[in-house]
């Protein structure tokens, strides 16, 4: 055992300090565990060359609280698909679910006069229900998950034309409604919004080092921890002023921050996240270990469907409208992007919900930046699937260095 803790570089790297903690990151590197680094510097590249290609348009405060407007619904659906790329599974109907619900949403809602609250929660309730029946047809009958939801793809669209009607459109007036998305914080409400997510990335961290380091088990250096927090404070702080110098913090982003953190708890802190990582990892080995494979990966299905209801919804606040086209072109496209963008690997068992935030990040970024230089939405596409392209090659190769043998 104390040979075994010698050579931990967990231990290593407490002992040595800072040398030893980055001694550790780069034999990670040597090994293909990159983590979000691709991300960041992607992140970076894109910004600075739109920065420079718009004049400077693309990083003022105007623009960028609309990059936030625009990252809430996708970012949304994101998650869930994060959750179903978890089980090594995919969700080619989240797009179209998305709309369908939003439909029902405002059919309640402006036709029914049903209220809005209720309205909203029927439509989370129907996209729970879409995953559930996806999910148990998946494992009940051993069909692949990648048949069962195109079929849904196709089937969901039809419904949501059924619901929209003759008309096709049908436009938000509720206040609720519109402000899921259209609501702005500034001033003391932005700062206090910005110290409740510091509490959680920065705080968070340093209370758990101090107990872990009580209890006796590896941690990796104060300093790292400390100079780790004050990095993400005076981000989230300049990022905070910087919006808050044009509309502020929408309550897009809000939702979609707020989305992450609680799923992110879920996944790292529940017996829930434990099984979905296993099953992703290796099904029959879970299986055999007595996991609930097929009502995980109907729960699962559920959630992300649920999600996909939610990130509609949002789209829908944000728009003002429902139509024939809600959900469809190239939202589950920039969904599934922002997971495997994000670092989640598309195997299975490998990533996390901050990919979602991450990936929608670059994404939207593209996105928004080559909408300000009038490029065709021809280009957008093209740039969009070689992006995506190299964010699979990437995880696959990386993926091939971990295993043994390189397969």
């Amino acid at each position: 055992m104390s040979s075994t803790l010698e050579h931990d570089p967990r231990v290593v790297a407490e002992r040595r300090g800072i040398a030893g903690f980055f001694a550790d990151y780069r034999q990670r590197l040597r090994q293909g565990d990159i983590g979000q680094l691709p991300v960041i510097v992607g992140l970076i590249a894109i910004w600075s060359i739109f920065y420079v290609a718009s004049n400077g348009v693309f990083l003022s405060p105007f623009n960028l609280v609309n990059l936030t407007l625009q990252m809430a619904a996708v970012g949304s659906i994101s998650v869930g698909i994060v959750l179903i790329l978890l089980l090594g599974d995919i969700d080619l109907s989240a797009g179209v679910v998305s709309g369908m619900c939003a439909a029902v949403m405002a059919v309640l809602s402006v036709q029914h006069d049903v209220s809005p609250q209720l309205a909203v929660g029927i439509a989370l309730l129907v996209g729970a229900a879409v995953g559930t029946l996806h999910g148990v047809w998946i494992t009940r009958f051993g069909i692949p998950a990648f048949v069962v939801t195109l079929a849904g793809l196709i089937a969901w669209q039809g419904l949501l034309l059924r619901v929209l009607g003759r008309t096709g459109t049908i436009n938000l007036k509720d206040p609720f409604i519109t402000g899921l998305a259209g609501t702005f914080y500034t001033g003391p409400t932005a700062y206090l919004l910005g110290a409740a997510f510091l509490a959680y990335v920065a705080v968070r961290p340093i209370l758990e080092n101090r107990r872990r380091r009580a209890a006796g088990l590896s941690v990796p250096p104060a300093t790292v921890v400390w100079v780790r927090a004050l990095g993400f404070t005076a981000l989230v702080l300049l990022a905070v002023w910087y919006l808050c110098k044009d509309r502020g913090i929408s309550s897009g982003l809000f939702y979609l921050v707020s989305l992450v953190v609680v799923m992110d708890l879920i996944l790292r802190r529940t017996r829930l996240g434990r099984m979905i990582y296993a099953i992703g990892g290796n099904a029959e080995a879970a299986r055999r270990a007595g996991l609930p494979v097929r009502r995980i990966r109907t729960l699962v299905f559920a959630l992300a469907s649920m999600l996909a209801a939610w990130g509609g919804i949002l789209g829908a606040s944000r728009l003002l409208a429902v139509n024939q086209s809600a959900g469809q072109g190239d939202i589950l496209l920039n969904a599934i992007a922002a997971a495997v963008i994000g670092g989640t690997s598309l195997f299975g068992g490998r990533g996390s919900v901050w990919a979602a935030l991450l990936g929608i990040i670059v994404i939207q970024s593209i996105s928004n930046g080559m909408d300000l230089l009038s490029l065709q939405p021809s280009i957008k596409f093209m740039i969009t699937g070689a992006v995506l392209l190299t964010a699979v090659t990437l995880d696959a190769v990386l993926r091939r260095g971990r295993t043994p043998g390189g397969r």
